[in-house]
C-alpha cells in the first residue's frame, strides 16, 4: 500500500498551540541533533543523531520507511508560528509489514515541549490516523511499548486511551530494563493480548 505523504492537525486545546505533524524535511536536522543532546532523551532513546551526518542519515532512514510502506515518522512543531517553526517532538507509527493487523507507535518531545500535552495530542493525532489510513488493510490493534522507569510515556499512554495489558521483559542493549506494553483497540478484537490492567505502576 503506497501512503502519500501528509500533514496531520491537532487543533489548540485549553489555552495549548494547535500542533503539526509532518513528514520530516533535511531543514529539521539541526533541531534533532540539539533534541538529541538532552540527558533525558539519550537515556530512553537508542536511535539518536549527535552530529549533522548522523541527522542525514536519520532523515534518510524516515524517508525509506515511508517508501516502503512500514515506517511513518512525523515531525512534531507548533501550527501557525512563524517559519522556522519550533520542534516539539516526533510520532512515528511502525507496521511490521503494508498489511499487518497490528502495528507499534512511538513518540518522544523535546525538552522545551514537555509538560504541555504535546505528546498525548500528537499520539491521539497520530492514533486517528493509524487506524483511519490502514482500517481497509486490516489494521486493528495498535501496541505502545516503553521502559518501565518511564512514568511520562506511562501516563501518556493511559491519556490517550492506550491502557496497560503486560509487562516485558529487559531486551538489551536497546531496552535495558523491563518495560510496560500498551494495547489500543479499533475494535473489541482479541488478537492474542493479555487482559488489560487498570494501572500504570
Amino acid at each position: 500500500m503506497i501512503v502519500p505523504a501528509a500533514a496531520l492537525h491537532a487543533p489548540s486545546s485549553a489555552g495549548l498551540p494547535a500542533l503539526v505533524l509532518r513528514p520530516w524535511q533535511e531543514e529539521d536536522v539541526p533541531a534533532l541533533v540539539e533534541a538529541c543532546a538532552d540527558p533525558a532523551m539519550r537515556r530512553w532513546i537508542h536511535h539518536r543523531a549527535d552530529d549533522e551526518a548522523e541527522g542525514l542519515r536519520w532523515l534518510a532512514e524516515q524517508r525509506r520507511g515511508w517508501t516502503s510502506g512500514v515506517r511513518f515518522a512525523f515531525a512534531v512543531l507548533e501550527e501557525g508560528a512563524p517559519a522556522p517553526r519550533r520542534l516539539l517532538g516526533n510520532a512515528v507509527l511502525k507496521l511490521p509489514r503494508p498489511d499487518a493487523p497490528s502495528a507499534e507507535v512511538g513518540y518522544w518531545t523535546t525538552a522545551h515541549a514537555r509538560g504541555r500535552g504535546t505528546a498525548t495530542r500528537a499520539l491521539d493525532t497520530l492514533t486517528a490516523w493509524a487506524f483511519d489510513t490502514f482500517a481497509a488493510s486490516g489494521l486493528a490493534r495498535l501496541d505502545l511499548f516503553h521502559q518501565l522507569p518511564n512514568e511520562a510515556s506511562c501516563r501518556v499512554a493511559e491519556k490517550s486511551g492506550y491502557p496497560l495489558h503486560t509487562t516485558v521483559p529487559a531486551s538489551p542493549p536497546a531496552y535495558p530494563a523491563p518495560g510496560h506494553l500498551h494495547v489500543r483497540r479499533a475494535a473489541a478484537l482479541d488478537l492474542a493480548v493479555p487482559a488489560p490492567r487498570t494501572d500504570c505502576r
